[in-house]
């Protein structure tokens, strides 16, 4: 019981420190236009939770990971008044990633998982490189990627290995 009173006490305690700054440097941190971002963190941080205090029904991490992850990109989004949404979209996909391998890690480490969360994490890691780099589809760098892929698809682990 003493833990959760210190817990609501500093959390107390913060909350009115912000709502001081707040006031005295007309700072707007406690208004809708910045705190939506707070009605899809907290379902992901809830299914989070869920699981990791029961360790039971790993597949509540397949939610909690997505919510907590586009969460807190839209929390980055309203903090910078959406200057780098078109920068930041591939972590969209990225966040279906996330909690998929969230569910790997901790729902048995079945392999099969890691085929999706590899190719979404390589769409957004590629959409990212694309921005930053320019238009990557016309460069050299997907037609190598696709070149060594294959080649450790024939030639890598498990070579001549039948199933």
């Amino acid at each position: 019981m003493k833990n959760k009173n210190n817990f609501w006490g500093f959390f107390l305690i913060i909350i009115g420190i912000l709502l001081f700054i707040s006031k005295l440097f007309s700072i707007q941190l406690f208004n809708m236009g910045r705190l939506w971002p707070i009605f899809v963190l907290i379902p992901g941080l809830c299914f989070n939770f869920a699981y990791f205090s029961t360790r039971k029904g790993p597949g509540v991490l397949v939610p909690g990971g997505i919510l907590t992850t586009i969460g807190l990109l839209f929390f980055f989004e309203t903090m910078t008044n959406w200057h780098f949404a078109g920068y930041t979209w591939p972590i969209y996909p990225l966040a279906v990633a996330v909690g998929l391998f969230q569910l790997y890690i901790f729902g048995g480490r079945k392999r099969e998982l890691l085929i999706p969360v590899g190719i979404l994490t390589l769409v957004s890691a590629t959409s990212f490189a694309s921005m930053i780099f320019g238009n990557i589809n016309t460069s050299l760098v997907v037609p190598a990627i696709l070149v060594l892929l294959g080649v450790y698809l024939i030639f890598g682990k498990g070579h001549g290995k039948v199933e």
